[in-house]
């Protein structure tokens, strides 16, 4: 990998930790051994930045806890580029102009609704505005592969992009549109429950620009959630990569791996940590590869004006853009910084029934069934100079950041940098409980098929199959126990 490796970051300015301080870290984020108390702390989710718990839905749209007056009015300025809903060019309003000409939405909020989940269609007359497609058809790429070991390379699909665009504006034809249909089959459980699952089947309909490729490959991606973006950024690269298995060592069935991605931000290799394979390295770079393939608004980072329009797609690259003005692009490094400072500051809420019986024998569970082996429950983020918000913070997340084979039946065999057909990133699991209350639903996993705790949990398998086996074994009251304890996160 030459000079530069994963362990660098240089988005983050650290001041290195001293051997006691490192000592005190491995004793307070070991896993524990008690569950007749709650532990020190752990009803601060996000350590002195947790937030209080709102009783609505905007419960994950809040500051960091610990943000200064100064810097909650550069939060509040981010919020409103975040929300902001953007116009077409050529436009009077030359600060919100550039939209498209092809796009998922016209705000980062429209995705991300009040900073929560995003939900496939529900039903044939509902748009898909939180969910598409991403699509890529293999390739070689030696050079790549010299850089980073184990890249699996892939190459945009030659009419459509890396990612499918269901809107777009008047004169321009939308690239698809998305059809769902789902399957639906029964898991017996112990205590003669049951559960049903819902098998989902994909398509892209409607094809404006032509047939996709024949090799291509697709994958559905709901918006995650937003909260403590910052703070998972802050966790050190040494910490991660130390949870890593690759070739299960430790014979526990687990075999994490880091997915290392070119970064676009800083030319150079680094550790993945943010999107559902872990395939971007820093928030910076995944809030302006989100204006690019979802609103089509370029940036210093990602500069086409025409965001995702292929070469085949010539007008849509010709049509009026909004980067002629004094602003060079449609959003200048300014809008940029303010963006990735919000998306930063989003506020955990903090955890809720920590000393209730069940959510205790709940967490028993979670940590006896092996669920830590990837949810990892806490770390201690870097000592920042200049992010005090993020700097030297013990935090919750429920999640080790690295890959996992889930199986076959979670496979979008589509890979990503390092990540193959079969590996996701470990999701975190803060703020999981409180989905309903936000997004105003209860679908997880990668694509919202899951409606619920039980149903995420019975579409684990591959490295997790003998944890979602033991889920179906258990006592109905433990399993109850264990999603009152998710629930409680």
């Amino acid at each position: 990998m030459g000079t530069a490796g994963p362990l660098d970051e240089p988005h983050l300015n650290i001041s290195p930790r001293t051997q006691a301080e490192a000592a005190r870290i491995a004793a307070v984020t070991a896993l524990t051994s008690n569950f007749d108390k709650a532990q020190a702390f752990e009803e601060n989710s996000a350590g002195a930045a947790t937030v209080r718990v709102l009783p609505n839905a905007n419960a994950f749209s809040q500051p960091s806890g610990n943000i200064s007056f100064e810097d909650e009015l550069t939060f509040k300025v981010g919020n409103g580029l975040f929300r902001k809903l953007w116009v077409s060019s050529p436009s009077s309003t030359l600060a919100s102009d550039g939209l498209g000409p092809l796009f998922n939405a016209r705000s980062c909020q429209r995705c991300h609704i009040k900073d929560g989940r995003g939900h496939p269609p529900e039903g044939p007359d509902d748009n898909a505005i939180s969910m598409f497609l991403r699509v890529s058809i293999p390739t070689d790429d030696a050079a790549m592969a010299q850089k980073i070991k184990g890249y699996i390379a892939t190459l945009p699909d030659p009419n459509y992009g890396t990612q499918m665009q269901d809107f777009s504006l008047p004169g321009h034809p939308a690239e698809y549109r998305l059809q769902v249909e789902y399957e639906e089959t029964e898991v017996r459980l112990s205590g003669k429950e049951a559960a049903y699952l819902r098998q989902p089947t994909y398509t892209a309909t409607d094809l404006g620009y032509g047939p996709l490729h024949p090799n291509a490959m697709l994958s559905p991606r709901v918006a995650p959630q937003m909260i403590g973006l910052g703070l998972l950024e802050a966790i050190p690269a040494a910490n991660i990569l130390t949870l890593a298995d690759p070739d299960d060592a430790d014979g526990d069935g687990i075999s994490g791996r880091a997915n290392i991605v070119w970064s676009a931000e800083f030319n150079q290799p680094m550790l993945g940590r943010f999107g559902l394979k872990a395939g971007i390295p820093t928030v910076k770079e995944q809030s302006a590869a989100a204006f690019a393939g979802d609103i089509g608004i370029s940036s210093p980072l990602f500069p086409a004006a025409w965001g995702e329009c292929t070469q085949t797609q010539a007008e849509c690259q010709n049509a009026p853009h909004g980067d002629a003005d004094d602003r060079g692009f449609e959003i200048d490094a300014a809008g940029l910084d303010l963006v990735t400072f919000y998306s930063r500051n989003l506020g955990v809420p903090a955890r809720r029934d920590v000393e209730n019986p069940n959510v205790l024998r709940g967490k028993e569970i979670f940590y006896a069934t092996g669920c830590t082996s990837c949810h990892q429950p806490s770390f201690v983020t870097h000592r920042l100079k200049d992010q005090p918000e993020q700097s030297f913070q013990l935090i919750w997340p429920y999640t080790d950041m690295l890959l996992h084979d889930m199986g076959p039946g979670l496979a979008d065999n589509r890979p990503e940098a390092r990540a193959t057909g079969t590996e996701w990133r470990t999701p975190p699991l803060w703020g999981i409980g409180l989905t309903g209350q936000v997004s105003g639903h209860t679908y997880f996993l990668h694509d919202g098929r899951a409606r619920s705790l039980l149903e995420a949990i019975l579409w684990h398998g591959g490295e997790a199959q003998s944890q979602r086996d033991s889920v179906v074994d258990m006592p109905p009251a433990d399993r109850q126990a264990l999603i009152k304890f998710l629930e409680s996160i």
